[in-house]
């Protein structure tokens, strides 16, 4: 299971936000670029970058910053944030991304979502934000009726390859992830999902992990790591630790993930 940092942009800064909120706002860093250079010191695999100043326009706005990213460290970045049409896709694979995250707009234009999954499939993730089981969208100001899970079947149907589950209650309060919400979407969909939201400690790592067998491929840690309540080298021991179990095992995670629940029924 990966383990990997957020960098949030807003206003050119490194920042985190409590449930999405602007006037919740806890600065990171001035510095994105060096906080992305640190991250790969640490042992990071993958990049998680979220326009905020985008999420909430609807365009990208620090294309500049995230180019500069690419540029200086050799790990992949995913980019969401304000990529809501065709184009911004293209602009962000431009910049040279290797995933693109998409959100609102799946929930808007499902016609343009089957046009990026026909055209760029393999860089494509969905993001599904939850607020008490719904989804929320445009920057998480607004709450649909249709539910997480709900969602996450029609993506798997479309095509989409990997999904990241925010449960946006838990996001920046340091309070722990929503397990139970965790467990009732990946018991729904076979494609892998990245969870994020709540982690705060080591042993909430260890939680995380524990549902790599039903599908959880990855967790993306924010506030915590600028707070220093968890190490990002530690966090990925403890990933790699039962990971390397696993492969010890020669059993492949949809194996595992068949047999648990033949085992359960």
């Amino acid at each position: 299971m990966l383990v990997i940092p957020a960098i949030d942009l807003r206003g050119g800064r490194c920042v985190q936000l409590t449930q999405g909120r602007l006037e919740k706002e806890y600065v990171c860093s001035n510095d994105p670029v060096f906080t992305a250079k640190l991250w790969q010191a640490e042992g990071a695999k993958r990049l998680h970058v979220v326009d905020l100043d985008g999420a909430f326009s609807g365009v990208i706005q620090h294309s500049s910053i995230v180019r500069d990213m690419v540029d200086t460290v050799q790990i992949p970045i995913e980019l969401g944030g304000g990529i809501r049409t065709l184009e911004s896709i293209e602009q962000a694979l431009e910049i040279g991304v290797d995933r693109v995250i998409l959100s609102t707009m799946v929930i808007y234009n499902r016609k343009l979502l089957d046009k990026a999954i026909g055209k760029y499939r393999e860089h494509i993730v969905v993001a599904i934000d939850a607020m008490d089981g719904k989804v929320a969208v445009d920057g998480w100001r607004n709450v649909t009726t249709l539910s997480a899970v709900s969602l996450a079947q029609e993506m798997q149907k479309a095509g989409v390859q990997e999904i990241i589950f925010t449960d946006v209650r838990c996001d920046g309060l340091m309070t722990g992830p929503n397990i139970r919400s965790i467990t009732n979407l990946v018991s729904k969909i076979t494609i892998p999902v990245t969870v994020s939201g709540g982690i705060c400690s080591l042993r909430h790592v260890e939680q995380i992990h524990e549902l790599e067998p039903d599908g959880v491929v990855g967790a993306i840690i924010g506030k915590a790591l600028y707070t220093g309540d968890i190490a990002l080298s530690d966090a990925i021991r403890v990933a790699s630790v039962a990971l390397q179990y696993t492969q010890k095992q020669n059993v492949s995670k949809q194996e595992v993930k068949k047999h648990t629940k033949k085992k359960t029924t």
